[in-house]
């Protein structure tokens, strides 16, 4: 961390914080968002595989506390529910980080933010997607092997969740729980493989433990605001959010 500190000073440390304190605000509210976040601001003036170690500690830490926060036993019945989404997409997420070094992720983004983007808007404005219960499986498999792809390479993993959560009508509470299940999971998948690629190091770790203060301040008030929240202005907020992350998805493909 003196490294980065020493190249970037104490003007950017301050930035990452309020970075980081949106995006555990944002998590809290909706249930999602905080890598998306977290990745568009921290990589503005870090370099992406620096930005992307950050983002780790924070995001197990939250999604830990997103999956917990109704019991152990509410947390399992998620396990046991999304089983075959979080086997498949922990296999691609392992295996797609493998190729950050030497793979850039823009067509993923354009590939992945287009569908959602256009899937939200849609939502929005009154289209509701039904999924045929019989081809659950295979449905759930397809999202799974597409989150955790681009998840491994960006760290970015929600909008595909998200939408097929959403496209589900998963009840509020189910839905931020499993949420959290799912990618505290994918997120411990994905400090594992980092630390096999080395984008997870000693000079990175330090920074990623500092910002575990803000995104657990910011976590706990947008789980005050969530609680707010009934189950059709939750729904809105989380189409909005994942309007906003398809857009952010397809800049960062585009520019």
């Amino acid at each position: 961390m003196t490294e980065i500190l020493s190249e970037f000073g104490p003007v950017f440390l301050m930035l990452a914080v309020v970075i980081t304190l949106l995006a555990g605000f944002v998590k809290g509210a909706v249930g999602f968002a905080m890598p998306m976040i977290m990745i568009s601001g921290l990589s503005s003036f870090l370099p992406v595989e620096t930005a992307l170690a950050v983002l780790i500690l924070p995001t197990v830490f939250a999604n830990g506390a997103q999956a917990l926060r109704q019991g152990g036993r509410a947390a399992w019945i998620s396990v046991r529910q999304f089983r075959l989404f979080l086997v498949v997409g922990g296999v691609f997420l392992v295996s797609s980080a493998q190729l950050v070094p030497v793979l850039p992720a823009t067509v993923l983004f354009i590939v992945i933010g287009a569908p959602v983007t256009l899937f939200a808007l849609a939502q929005l404005l009154g289209w509701r997607l039904r999924l045929d219960p019989r081809h659950r499986n295979r449905t759930e498999a397809l999202v799974a092997a597409v989150a955790g792809g681009i998840g491994g390479m960006s760290g970015v993993w929600g909008p595909p969740t998200v939408a097929y959560l959403t496209a589900l009508d998963t009840p509020k509470s189910d839905h931020v729980r499993a949420q959290g299940v799912i990618y505290g999971l994918g997120s411990v998948a994905l400090l594992g493989a980092h630390l096999r690629t080395g984008i997870v190091s000693a000079q990175t770790l330090p920074l990623s433990a500092v910002m575990l203060v803000p995104a657990a301040i910011g976590l706990w008030v947008g789980f005050r605001v969530h609680d707010q929240l009934d189950q059709a202005r939750f729904r809105r907020a989380t189409l909005v959010v994942l309007v906003i992350a398809g857009l952010n998805l397809l800049r960062r493909g585009l520019f």
